[in-house]
């Protein structure tokens, strides 16, 4: 299991429609809150769905 923690960045699967798939952890519980770095756009996800898409932690 993963220690996810605020200000951290993670690399996901998959591209954000921006280009970028670079993410900020804005907020971690059962639900993670996420800054897109190339477009600054804010979205929620599951925990789940979040630990099953990010690839790799860049902290």
């Amino acid at each position: 299991m993963n220690e996810f923690q605020i200000g951290q960045k993670v690399q996901m699967k998959k591209k954000h429609p921006c280009g970028s798939d670079v993410w900020e952890i804005l907020r971690v519980g059962a639900d993670f809150k996420l800054k897109c770095c190339g477009c600054a756009k804010l979205i929620m996800i599951k925990r789940r769905d979040a630990e099953k898409n990010i690839k790799n932690i860049l902290d």
